[in-house]
């Protein structure tokens, strides 16, 4: 079910239509309305100047995140690899220990 959902994003309102719930949505906006209202700290940008230096940021951040997600996904594959040699290993050691205990 499609929201509409008022937002405020550089003093200007905004109806946005979106799937997600009203809170995420705000959230959103307030992320885009302070990333504009930081690249227009002095006041010399245009609007859509502004709206694009912001944009960049956002974008900046969602590559930055992605990269780091990426790299953490890296991580938890090598660890469970790295489990799954462990457990082989310790299976093969209990193997020879029953071999072992049953020669006597």
């Amino acid at each position: 079910m499609k929201n509409t959902i008022k937002v405020i994003i550089d003093g200007r309102d905004y109806n946005m239509v979106a799937v997600e719930d009203e809170t995420y949505v705000r959230r959103c906006a307030e992320l885009v309305d302070q990333q504009i209202k930081e690249v227009s700290v002095g006041g010399r940008l245009s609007q859509a100047d502004a709206a694009v230096l912001a944009a960049m940021n956002v974008a900046d951040m969602l590559l930055k995140e992605q990269e780091a997600s990426e790299n953490l996904r890296r991580q938890v594959k090598e660890n469970l690899e790295e489990a799954n040699a462990l457990k082989m290993e310790l299976s093969e050691a209990k193997r020879e220990i029953f071999k072992l205990g049953t020669k006597k």
